[in-house]
């Protein structure tokens, strides 16, 4: 019974690292391609391009 429910929890633990991690690439892609598009578009300040973030 417990081998079965030690395999049960390792199962879990990795399907949730692998939902986790392909969240996390798709959350990546989202960022680079908003970045990509701010950087192409960014405003033009005295007659040179700026910087489209703030900081």
């Amino acid at each position: 019974m417990v081998p079965l429910l030690v395999v049960l929890l390792l199962a879990l633990l990795l399907f949730g690292a692998g939902f986790a991690l392909k969240a996390l690439w798709w959350i990546a892609v989202i960022v680079l391609a908003v970045w990509l598009i701010g950087f192409i578009v960014r405003p033009t300040v005295g007659g040179r391009r700026g910087r489209w973030y703030r900081w």
